[in-house]
């Protein structure tokens, strides 16, 4: 198939990591379905632009209709909405928690059932799940983030799970793992300590988590694989 005749949806669409990927993928000739809670439209002719929250099922579906209708079909679904609250553990609220289980969970479940239905019809299709390196496979003493990392750490299980769940039906999933990347939420006065965080001694910039991104849609015989984009973090202490 050629990748002109392929359609994205990508989450948590509007800026950082999400906004690099679109314009990646656009840049690729893909068809883009791009959603976030606000997003603005610009009228592109490969790009599908939907507001609302994607933790919502009443979003989920009408993202993947979107799809259907503005492209035809669902080939990828790029999962990278999500929140990230870091702090004591104790400290958590009753809020928090769902709020982060929301949209961090919830914002992963919905649309990828609905996307998977789609897949099936097809018999393939590509889920891909942004995780997290540091949180929820390399806790760090100076950044408590739990319930950060029960919903992250969770999303790299099910990454493995729905792999074999589907592996026999043309569905592959896989999963990226950033370490610190250079976006909005990083103020620029907390990039030199996010740099030591990881073994090379430097932030991430949104173009290699997009270059990832790029090599697990192109690798036809990668699934099951959480991908870390993280400096060497994830490989130890140093």
């Amino acid at each position: 198939m050629d990748q002109a005749e392929k359609v994205v949806i990508v989450t948590g669409a509007s800026r950082g990591i999400g906004a690099g990927i679109v314009q990646r993928l656009l840049a690729k000739g893909y068809g883009v379905v791009a959603c976030s809670r606000t997003i603005a439209t610009t009228g592109q002719p490969n790009l599908a632009e939907v507001a609302g929250d994607i933790s919502q099922p009443e979003t989920a579906s009408l993202v993947v209709r979107t799809a259907k209708q503005r492209f035809g079909r669902v080939d990828t679904l790029v999962n990278n909405v999500g929140a990230f609250l870091p702090k004591p553990f104790t400290e958590y609220t009753e809020s928090e928690f769902a709020t982060l289980a929301q949209v961090n969970l919830g914002g992963f479940f919905h649309v990828t059932q609905r996307a998977i239905v789609e897949m099936l019809n097809r018999g393939s299709g590509h889920i891909v799940n942004m995780t997290s390196s540091l949180l929820a496979e390399q806790p760090l003493k100076s950044l408590p983030a739990a319930m950060t990392a029960i919903t992250k750490g969770g999303l790299n299980a099910v990454t493995r799970s729905l792999a074999i769940e589907y592996a026999d039906k043309g569905i592959r999933v896989n999963a990226v793992a950033p370490g610190a990347i250079r976006t909005p939420m990083h103020a620029i006065d907390t990039h030199a300590a996010l740099a030591t965080l990881h073994p090379m001694g430097r932030i991430g910039e949104i173009e290699e988590i997009a270059d990832a991104v790029l090599y697990l849609e192109g690798a036809a015989f990668v699934t099951g694989e959480i991908l870390h984009v993280d400096g060497g973090a994830h490989a130890g202490r140093w």
